[in-house]
């Protein structure tokens, strides 16, 4: 790929904005001209500090959707970065800046990919869109699940996605996300009386009492997972107790756990569990839940079929079809019942220091997007 490609020329340009979250820095607006020039309707939605793009071409199903973020985390540490990281830069092949993979390049591509198809079927079946969030590094609040709740209200309802999220490991297309674990969190407090340790019979050391409970947790096997995903795992990432003085029994003994469960498992029985085993040990306790997201599968559908054979025109391979790492806004799109897959770039250096891309995968993940939308609407 030269360096006047389109795909390159546009990932560029959206490099080189410094749209840390919730700042769009004027990612989205140069999307909107290039989707005008295509004949889209735009609507821009802003939501508190957040600003979301909804762009449709068409007005019949199916309402096919590109999904994305403007939005990239900070770039951390500048004396760690080999150049500067919202100064765009070639070198040996691979674009350097910070949301080169996460993910300005995917959308660069879906403009690119989107413009090529439309110069072909000028007058395509079905309908494109674009929901585009400056929300998604961030809190989520104000992004896809504020642009959903709209679409919904009015009866537009999203009925196949891409999601641009970098989902390749060792090469462009080499793994698809058809889907992502849930996310629940739990805030635990464990409920003690404090007081002197050599008086601990006057006192109750809620860590003493927690542990227990703890490693039953930790032990249990929620479920054996499926054909799509992993078992249900449980995690401890904070513990906190005690003033930090050796001779203080502590009060209060905060534990947060997390759960990424599987379709084996829901929300619902998780949280009735862990409560039978707290109960169980006879403590005395609050706990608070966070609920992220629900798991979510696209196995079969026209979506997964185009997909497939998008990859595989370009790769000659067929790509693996994955539901590990994190969360991603695509939960909340198939929450409305759409189909939603994840293709996006390899992901070895998101949120890292010097991220970058292969600048020839740019143009074969261009090249993806446009074979799927050929399958969808051409074929």
């Amino acid at each position: 790929m030269t360096t006047d490609s389109p795909v390159l020329a546009l990932a560029t340009d959206l490099l080189r904005r410094q749209s840390v979250t919730p700042e769009d820095a004027g990612c989205q607006q140069v999307m909107i001209e290039r989707l005008k020039a295509l004949g889209f309707e735009i609507e821009t939605m802003v939501f508190e500090d957040t600003t979301n793009l909804w762009a449709r071409r068409g007005h019949s199903a199916p309402l096919f959707v590109f999904a994305g973020h403007t939005d990239v985390v900070p770039a951390g540490n500048l004396a760690h970065w080999h150049t500067p990281p919202f100064e765009p830069t070639i070198k040996d092949g691979m674009l350097y800046g910070r949301g080169a993979a996460d993910m300005k390049g995917s959308l660069a591509c879906m403009v690119v990919a989107v413009e090529r198809f439309i110069a072909e079927y000028p007058d395509h079946t079905g309908s494109i869109a674009f929901l585009i969030t400056s929300d998604e590094e961030g809190p989520f609040i104000n992004g896809t699940t504020r642009v959903v709740e709209t679409l919904k209200a009015r009866g537009e309802n999203i009925d196949i996605c891409i999601v641009g999220e970098p989902s390749s490991t060792e090469y462009v297309g080499d793994v698809v996300k058809n889907g992502r674990r849930g996310s629940l969190t739990g805030d635990l407090t464990i409920k003690g009386i404090q007081g002197h340790v050599a008086y601990p019979h006057i006192a109750r050391n809620p860590v003493h009492q927690a542990l227990p409970a703890l490693a039953e947790l930790t032990a249990t096997q929620w479920d054996e997972g499926n054909d799509y995903f992993p078992p249900t795992s449980f995690q401890t990432p904070n513990l906190h107790s005690g003033t930090g003085a050796a001779n203080v029994i502590p009060g209060e003994f905060n534990v947060q756990f997390n759960f990424r469960f599987s379709t084996e498992s829901t929300d619902i029985s998780l949280k009735q569990r862990v409560i039978d085993i707290l109960d169980k040990h006879d403590l005395d306790y609050d706990l608070d839940w966070t609920l992220s997201g629900q798991p979510f599968l696209t196995d079969e559908g026209a979506l997964l079929d185009a997909v497939v054979k998008g990859v595989q025109k370009v790769n000659k391979n067929a790509p693996a079809l994955l539901t590990t790492g994190g969360t991603s806004d695509g939960r909340f799109i198939a929450a409305m019942g759409a189909q939603v897959v994840e293709l996006g770039p390899v992901n070895a250096t998101i949120h890292k220091v010097n991220e970058c891309v292969r600048i020839e995968d740019l143009e074969k993940l261009t090249d993806m997007y446009q074979h799927i939308l050929k399958h969808l609407f051409a074929e």
